[in-house]
């Protein structure tokens, strides 16, 4: 639960860059090029959705070895992208490849509508991994006929089942991959972690036996299993293992790993690799926190790596994996900055305004890197964050300490690739564009270093308190992701982090204070259909925090908004008194964590960050409009070949940077589709 994928930030990423940008899509295309002029960045976009390339500047600055050990890793991660396909629907694996084989293969007329719908429909499939959204959950609906698609499949000699046909072209038919508006979070919820014929009760009495039984209560009951029923009703676990369920997949992740092994950097990162591999091979969830622990203080080196069944964001009920991998490479410039804030852990946790009972008398083990992104996959890719903290089990944490990373390569691509357009269209007055304009592209780094590092790191549950997944249930996501950005938010305005150099000035806070209201009380509507709640947990937490703040600080006098030409803008009057009600709300959403308040917690998330202002989002949707710069960005990852001599050793590891999205995604489904 603690992973940022905050996509947002990345929109802040938008709204703070001074870069111009251009109305038409060729023009923005040519612009997004390095300082060399020949690197394009943005590459194309579709429906809602943006292409982007990056870099990994660091790769030819590696060893051999180092070389080696990337390349495995990455190769690792693409086998098992076939996972999170099924994990995210039931039948996606069988649509994509009939998608895969039509657009592989069709040598019928290319200019219709018809075709170019079809284009957009498969690119929306490859790049949310299913035929669901990858952020509003919804089904995408096809612009082109049954008749038409089933053409396509006779013409290239592709079929689907009846079912899988129906999945496509009924609306109705399993509309969401994650539907929480019901009294039962299963009943209308798509995503394949549970069998169709299972209920949330069911689901909920069998890991509360299944807890009972445990000689560890800490352990992760159901990361790495689907529940299914037989016909005596019985239920159980499929777990996903060599030998078990996704073995096809894992088999080759585990065949990478194991030469990673060969070449690992250092004992202690060679010792979690085999670990890993040991959970791989046996689906032991106590096994699978021993490897936490390893690799978690595993800290030397410059190579690391995000792999398995690890956010638990894509289950309505909170305890199934999602498949993913980040490959990452270290940034050491960067790193040593940033490292100031992980040193002064202790500083924030002892002068953060929640109650006593919830702070840590010992942070131990914090570690922050910016790193260069090598290759991703699963529920990483194409969409990305920008910012890991893992492992996410709070007692891990809170006795071995935690990784934090910020995706530096990642972070750079975007800002690349996008103009000022939002901002000058958003913001209150030029006062506050200049302020971002000096300081956003700080702020934005400095937020989630805090969010990261100091966010989910910190606080402490209180003794018998049981773990957040089963108080807070289906809110314990998005309240975590507030919990880290409220934290951000009071510290990045604390002189500090002045003192300490991270920033020259509070107004870098400021900034941040403009921009984060900016995007949860608007800027992330663009990314709702009209009449749609919200549902994704970081946008339920953004506009809960944003909504709950500024609803005292209108009382207040600390920010007013004002209506001019039809259009909303809000102007902060007190960035010290709106600090302060951060302050109080953090204080709350810890005590709720640490208590396992879910009725406080629902009511706070229900209250604030579901519903959706219409008259607002009708607005933000017709601003933003004219400014042609897509709300969701994914990446086209780097390709690495390895160069062998004759007896087949490699020699060499050369890095390419493909430019066309759908060649990789045609690519990847022929090397590594192992699930069958």
């Amino acid at each position: 639960m603690l992973r940022n994928l905050l996509f947002l930030f990345a929109l802040c990423l938008w709204i703070v860059s001074c870069k111009q940008s251009a109305p038409e899509e060729q023009e923005q295309v040519a612009a997004a090029v390095d300082e060399s002029g020949d690197f394009k960045y943005l590459t194309e976009t579709f429906a809602d959705k943006k292409i982007i390339r990056y870099r990994v500047p660091s790769f030819d600055k590696l060893s051999l070895q180092q070389k080696k050990l990337v390349y495995y890793l990455v190769q690792a991660g693409l086998s098992g992208r076939d996972i999170i396909y099924d994990q995210n629907y039931r039948h996606n694996l069988e649509i994509r490849r009939a998608l895969e084989q039509v657009v592989s293969n069709y040598s019928g007329d290319k200019t219709t509508a018809d075709w170019k719908n079809f284009l957009v429909y498969a690119k929306n499939v490859w790049f949310s991994n299913g035929i669901h959204h990858h952020y509003s959950n919804d089904k995408f609906k096809p612009e082109f006929s049954q008749d038409y698609f089933s053409g396509l499949l006779d013409a290239t000699g592709a079929s689907l089942s009846a079912e899988a046909m129906k999945a496509i072209f009924d609306p109705a038919f399993d509309a969401r991959k994650i539907d929480q508006s019901g009294t039962d979070l299963l009943a209308n919820s798509a995503v394949n972690f549970y069998a169709p014929n299972i209920t949330q009760a069911e689901v909920e009495a069998f890991y509360a036996k299944k807890k009972a039984s445990l000689k560890d209560p800490r352990v992760s009951m159901g990361l790495n299993s689907t529940l299914v029923k037989n016909e005596k009703g019985e239920i159980s676990e499929m777990v996903w293992k060599v030998g078990g369920m996704y073995s096809g997949a894992i088999v080759e992740i585990v065949g990478w790993l194991e030469k990673a092994v060969e070449v690992a950097e250092n004992p202690a990162q060679a010792a979690a690799l085999k670990l890993l591999i040991e959970y791989y091979k046996t689906g032991d969830l106590e096994t699978w926190d021993k490897y936490n622990i390893a690799w978690a203080e595993a800290t030397e080196g410059d190579i690391d790596y995000i792999n398995s069944f690890i956010e638990v964001y894509h289950d309505p009920m909170g305890y199934k994996g999602s498949y993913e991998n980040i490959v990452q490479i270290n940034d050491f410039e960067a790193s040593a900055r940033m490292a100031i804030v992980a040193e002064n852990g202790q500083w924030f946790e002892d002068n953060s305004p929640t109650l006593p009972a919830h702070k840590k008398k010992d942070v131990v083990g914090i570690s922050y890197k910016v790193v260069d992104v090598a290759g991703e996959s699963g529920d990483a890719s194409p969409a990305t964050p920008i910012g890991v903290n893992l492992p996410n089990a709070d007692w891990i944490r809170a006795k071995h300490g935690s990784k934090s990373v910020s995706l530096g390569n990642i972070i750079n691509a975007y800002a690349e690739a996008d103009g000022p357009g939002l901002l000058q269209e958003f913001s209150n007055d030029e006062t506050e564009i200049e302020f971002s304009q000096k300081y956003g592209d700080l702020a934005s780094k400095m937020h989630t270093a805090l969010h990261e590092v100091i966010g989910h790191a910190s606080g402490q549950l209180e003794a018998g308190a049981g773990q957040p997944a089963e108080t807070l249930k289906n809110y314990a996501s998005p309240l975590e992701e507030a919990r880290a950005d409220l934290v951000a938010l009071y510290f990045i305005m604390d002189p500090k982090l002045v003192e300490l150099g991270l920033v020259p000035s509070t107004d870098v806070g400021k900034a941040e204070y403009d921009s984060y209201l900016k995007n949860g009380l608007m800027l992330q509507l663009r990314r709702i259909e009209p009449g749609k709640s919200i549902e994704q947990a970081h946008m339920r937490n953004r506009q809960m925090v944003s909504k709950w703040v500024t609803e005292r600080a209108l009382a207040n006098g600390a920010v007013a908004f004002e209506n001019r030409n039809g259009k909303t803008y809000f102007d902060i009057k007190d960035y010290d008194k709106l600090r302060e009600l951060f302050g109080e709300l953090l204080r709350e959403v810890q005590r709720i964590k640490s208590q396992g308040d879910y009725e406080a917690g629902k009511n706070l998330i229900e209250n604030y960050g579901v519903q959706v202002d219409a008259d607002i989002h009708a607005e933000v949707l017709a601003r933003s409009e004219s400014l042609n710069i897509p709300p969701y960005g994914g990446f086209i990852n780097p390709r690495l070949v390895p160069i062998t001599d004759a007896q087949g050793e490699i020699t060499d590891v050369k890095i390419e940077y493909p430019d066309d999205f759908t060649q990789q995604m045609l690519e990847y489904g022929q090397k590594y589709s192992f699930l069958k």
